[in-house]
């Protein structure tokens, strides 16, 4: 398969289109990798974890220029999600090493109670194109953490970034076969791992759509499944907030990786009584991102990942002005020198509504529907509207509200006064059509990890 460069579509390499057959041949090399590997010490698994984590920020410059030139985000963004990946790998290791069999307490004396911990087996992974390396980390350092072995298969658009991380695993001595990569046709792999009984748990990062259909698939076997798919986020601004902050954290959020992240702020409400004021400034803010090719060190909004891609914010672009809405910056794509047509500009709707496709469906790019509300109870009740439940925003200097907001928005993580939410010590993922399972700190491990539960009678009549 050719691999092109997100922005020019030149060509930056080729790799294999590998189908079932590759595909179970890696679950070979992990089924015989397993027992070796899951028999080791914690500690020795920890110390291998804290090698790639070092091994990945060495080599920090060459990952994200392959990050920034397969995906087309920012240099910078690109850097930081190599610190980010490093931190998966620091994060599943401090875990593992606390992770330790529990005693129960037991009402009866003749008997002693424990809860032991062992790996799930062989695992897989299916990882998304929006981050290359960190879809790739958050998935396999809490595996190899617990003793499981592992196969993936990367996105057919960022394979090469995937091709250097197992570099680095093998490097930082990782043995054969506990970590297995497979690149090629996703439908094949996907089933022929499903139908395999020897794959005990799929971890998938994609749309909601293709979701669906790997919890069909994994019926058969009883698959164990963690999957996180797409996200809705509201971000609200409540009257008593800091303005200039809540509009900073939006362009932060909005734009990261031109809005191709199921994070990224999705739908904004903002009080009445500060529409325009806030409206102004983030008009102001997303008119002067600079936009061009990742590689150049000033640009802020990168290509969308495909022309689809394109096409899908042009349609609730389209939509969305149909039904009354108000453009007030971006709209359309812009120029790039010797690029393709990819560069769309970011774009703000005044007077958004709930009818609008951009207010129903996840939109991956750099499109912001701002809407009016009245009071803290229509603001819950829109940002609740959708069956999607990954991350909301909200932003207030009354900190009982955010308190008392926080918990009343359905989702699985929630950036109170901030639009920067990710951390790989804490539990990251969604309900709903968003998903479900954690990613990250211990909740990671625990995906990972089958519970033995031991009755020992301590006393023999």
């Amino acid at each position: 398969m050719a691999v092109r460069d997100a922005a020019t579509g030149v060509e930056l390499g080729r790799v294999p289109c590998s189908g079932g057959q590759e595909a179970l041949e890696a679950v070979d090399a992990a089924s015989s990798a397993l027992g070796d590997w899951s028999a080791r010490s914690t500690t020795d698994r920890a110390t291998v974890l804290g090698s790639i984590a070092h091994a990945l920020r060495a080599r920090k410059d060459e990952f994200a220029a392959i990050i920034t030139a397969e995906n087309g985000k920012p240099l910078d963004e690109s850097h930081g999600e190599i610190d980010y990946s490093a931190d998966y790998f620091l994060s599943a290791a401090q875990e593992a090493i606390r992770l330790a069999e529990e005693s129960i307490p037991s009402r009866n004396p003749a008997r002693s109670l424990a809860a032991i911990p062992e790996p799930i087996g062989v695992v897989a992974a299916i990882t998304p194109w929006n981050f290359p390396l960190a879809m790739l980390a958050r998935k396999t350092a809490p595996a190899l953490a617990v003793g499981c072995t592992q196969v993936v298969k990367p996105a057919e658009q960022t394979p090469l970034t995937a091709i250097l991380f197992a570099e680095v695993l093998m490097d930082a001595g990782l043995p054969s076969g506990a970590f297995n990569l497979v690149t090629g046709d996703a439908s094949a792999i996907s089933r022929a791992w499903l139908s395999d009984g020897r794959v005990r748990k799929l971890s998938f990062t994609g749309s909601t759509r293709v979701g669906r259909l790997l919890m069909h698939a994994a019926a058969d076997q009883i698959v164990r499944l963690s999957l996180e798919l797409g996200g809705h986020a509201p971000f609200i601004v409540f009257r008593d907030a800091d303005i200039p902050a809540a509009v900073a954290a939006a362009i932060a959020g909005k734009f990261r990786v031109a809005g191709q992240t199921c994070v990224c702020p999705n739908r904004f409400l903002v009080a009445a009584e500060v529409y325009e004021q806030f409206v102004t400034r983030f008009v102001a803010a997303a008119r002067a991102l600079p936009i061009g090719k990742g590689c150049e060190p000033t640009t802020r909004i990168g290509p969308l990942i495909s022309d689809t891609a394109v096409a899908r914010v042009r349609a609730q672009v389209d939509d969305a002005l149909a039904k009354g809405a108000k453009l007030l910056a971006g709209g359309a794509t812009v120029p790039v020198t010797g690029c393709l047509d990819r560069f769309f500009a970011p774009t703000v709707l005044a007077d958004a509504s709930p009818e609008m496709l951009c207010f129903q469906e996840e939109t991956f790019g750099p499109l912001a529907p701002i809407a009016k509300f009245g009071d803290e109870a229509e603001a819950i009740r829109i940002a609740n509207a959708t069956p999607y439940g990954l991350a909301a925003y909200a932003f207030s200097s009354d900190a009982a509200r955010l308190d008392r907001v926080s918990r009343q928005l359905h989702c699985g993580i929630v950036g109170a006064n901030t639009g920067v939410i990710s951390d790989a010590f804490a539990p990251f993922g969604g309900c709903g059509w968003s998903g479900f399972g954690r990613e990250g700190g211990r909740w990671g491990l625990y995906e990972y990890l089958s519970w033995k539960y031991v009755c020992t009678a301590t006393r023999v009549s």
